[in-house]
């Protein structure tokens, strides 16, 4: 690939006038000047060269509005229609997805088929069914429910088993309920205690749908590594999940994107408890921010859809530039720092010798202005061109 600018997205920096050198899917040059004799070129035209984006919240097999969705569907059904939604991101730059929780365990069908060349999709690091209380968070969205600490271990060690790459709990009640609420918990510490366990025996994590401090708080001590939307965050828990490593993934788009949610057909309430919200969950992650608390970037809305216009995973990208992260720590969140929390940072997140060429272009530089990411011009994943419009 010839005739580009390649981004350094750890310090900003940027090489002009570059090559980068592809082989067996991964990188083995990124300079002025390639050593090897490569049987095709690309010419990209000066583009700005990136790592792929990641989505690291994700249910792909949810169906809009949340009381259309059907738990008796067959597998298949639900492992195609997530298909659709992966290829999706897949052609708008989003070429890794975690999923947090998907009905049939779709999430690790679609993986393995894409994995072993049956398909072609991003790269998908997989959680199976969430787990949660009886008539929890959960409930309706495909979960196994558990309602002991013996339970929950029981059913930790059945999504591993399973093929899981890492575990989702639901902690607290949150927007999709009528009758929640943000600070209600829902999982005891003995019994988030009783998850963790089971991952870090098998040397994984758990990520926890989370509203409200207190809870939050609770999963840290928990030993909890990812809290996922934070609506209600203070400072004394923002200093914790610091200070214990715990990343945040905050889903803004959950609470400001009236429109999408009408597109698909949302009740009032929902919307208006949703926007309710997005002043509070706003600042509340400033506060993450401030703290110095490591942010991913996810949605909870599909990764490919468009919010106003602009694909959900690049709004996500804008939205935490809104929350205080400069240009280039907020496309660290869905590189880097989403790399390190899916536990990839050695193979995907950056455009770097022996990476894998996970790869998306723009035609400017999109740290002086994160609107140049609405133009993605061109998309590789593993070393194959997914996309082309240069």
């Amino acid at each position: 690939m010839t005739n580009c600018n390649v981004i350094n997205v750890e310090n900003g920096e940027i090489l002009d006038n570059a090559s980068i050198g592809i082989k067996d899917r991964k990188i083995v040059s990124v300079g002025q000047r390639n050593e090897y004799d490569f049987r095709s070129r690309i010419d990209l035209r000066g583009e700005f060269v990136l790592p792929g984006l990641f989505n690291v919240h994700n249910n792909l097999s949810n169906v809009f509005p949340f009381k259309n969705i059907n738990l008796n569907e067959s597998q298949g059904e639900t492992v195609l229609r997530c298909y659709g939604e992966a290829l999706k991101a897949l052609r708008a730059g989003v070429t890794t997805l975690r999923t947090m929780g998907e009905i049939n365990r779709a999430d690790l069908v679609l993986k393995k088929a894409i994995n072993n060349g049956v398909v072609a999709g991003p790269r998908i690091i997989a959680s199976g069914k969430g787990l949660g209380v009886t008539g929890g968070h959960g409930s309706g969205l495909g979960q196994t429910e558990a309602d002991t600490p013996d339970e929950f271990r029981k059913a930790a060690r059945k999504e591993l088993a399973m093929g899981a790459d890492h575990l989702k709990i639901f902690i607290t009640g949150g927007i999709a309920n009528k009758e929640e609420t943000f600070e209600e918990p829902q999982m005891s510490q003995a019994d988030m205690e009783a998850v963790v366990s089971v991952a870090n025996s098998k040397g994984t994590y758990v990520g926890a749908h989370a509203g409200s401090s207190n809870p939050i708080m609770t999963a840290v001590k928990a030993g909890v590594r990812s809290i996922e939307h934070a609506y209600v965050l203070d400072i004394d828990t923002a200093i914790a999940m610091k200070e214990s490593g715990c990343v945040l993934v905050p889903t803004l788009s959950v609470t400001r994107s009236p429109v999408w949610m009408k597109d698909h057909n949302f009740e009032n309430w929902t919307i208006e408890k949703a926007l309710s919200a997005g002043e509070t969950h706003l600042r509340s992650i400033r506060t993450a921010v401030e703290q110095g608390v490591v942010i991913g970037n996810g949605t909870d809305l599909p990764p490919g859809d468009l919010n106003d216009g602009v694909v959900t995973t690049v709004r996500e990208i804008q939205f935490l530039h809104e929350a205080g992260l400069s240009n280039v720590e907020a496309i660290k969140a869905a590189t880097i720092n989403s790399a390190k929390l899916c536990r990839l940072s050695s193979e995907v997140g950056l455009v770097k010798e022996n990476y894998f060429a996970d790869l998306i272009t723009v035609p400017r530089n999109p740290l002086k202005d994160l609107k140049e990411l609405e133009n993605i011009q061109f998309v590789m994943k593993d070393g194959q061109v997914v996309r082309n419009d240069i």
